[in-house]
């Protein structure tokens, strides 16, 4: 005999019925745990790991046209893309001086970017739908589906690059520390956005911007925590590794720096399909349930 879910455990049923933030929490993980979340936020996060590589190229290439004059200019914001990229972001900001504006190097690294990108959105767009409980028939078709993640393409690393860009101006301009927490929030802003568009436009369920709000605002603040905790926390763990794997721990903790950026955009959209909170409700009986009590 099967045994019930965790959900269903008497005491878990009693705090359910309780408190309708609990319920919800108990419907999120219970969510995760059915719609496989943990194995497609893995997938995403290697996808997203193989096209950092080629996305930086293509930047740096890029820069090297548009700002050959200015070359303080290029180096500012070079910094404070690769400041973004935690573990490997120093040793590519210092390899970035031998790049310049490259036909061929821009060329190979945008095709590289597309192809690991849209592979990574590809995975996105399936682990959504996966969190939204689509039928595989209702799907999006291949080039459909690479449509969307051209499109996701271009919104995450639109706003990832003008808030790069925002940032070490900032730097450069000196404003003063109200400015700055400013722009702290305003990054958190950028993210949540991102987030919600991402939740809107590459899942086939059709959702409103209020539907998207809840899980959004909170990816958007635990990504900003991510930023300053998850790097210390990986980079200690990365420190006391590295004696026995060797520069292979800095790859490691990349993955688990995007491993966990991956989880909790997953886990919000989990959040928004739970939604609305409301207190556990016993389902109902089965049809037919009454009439067999009452001739027994």
């Amino acid at each position: 005999m099967a045994k019930p879910p965790w959900t269903v455990h008497p005491r878990v049923l009693a705090l359910r019925r309780k408190h309708a933030g609990i319920d919800l929490a108990v419907r999120a993980a219970d969510n995760y745990r059915v719609h496989r979340t943990g194995r497609n936020a893995t997938l995403v996060a290697h996808y997203f790991f193989v096209s950092v590589f080629p996305l930086m190229l293509v930047f740096v290439t890029v820069l090297g046209f548009v700002l050959e004059t200015r070359p303080k200019w290029r180096e500012s914001i070079v910094d404070s893309v690769a400041s973004r990229i935690p573990f490997i972001g120093r040793d590519l900001a210092a390899d970035s001086g031998n790049l310049q504006g490259n036909v061929f190097a821009l060329v190979g690294g945008l095709l590289l970017t597309l192809w690991a990108g849209m592979r990574a959105f590809n995975v996105l767009q399936s682990a959504l739908d996966d969190v939204a409980a689509v039928p595989l028939d209702d799907r999006r078709n291949l080039v459909h589906a690479r449509a969307r993640s051209l499109l996701g393409i271009a919104i995450v690393g639109v706003s990832q690059i003008g808030a790069a860009v925002l940032t070490s101006l900032v730097g450069v301009a000196g404003v003063s520390g109200l400015f700055k927490l400013g722009f702290a929030a305003s990054a958190v802003l950028v993210n949540t956005l991102v987030l919600a568009a991402s939740y809107r436009w590459l899942c086939v369920r059709e959702q409103t911007w209020r539907e998207v709000a809840p899980g959004a605002v909170v990816g958007g603040v635990l990504f900003a925590g991510l930023q300053v905790t998850g790097t210390a926390i990986v980079g200690r763990a990365i420190a006391n590794a590295s004696s026995v794997y060797g520069d292979f721990a800095t790859v490691i903790g990349l993955l688990t720096y995007l491993t966990l950026h991956s989880t909790v955009a997953l886990l919000c959209a989990e959040l928004n399909h739970a939604l609305p909170a409301r207190r556990y409700q016993d389902p109902p009986p089965p049809v037919g349930a009454g009439e067999l009590a009452a001739t027994a």
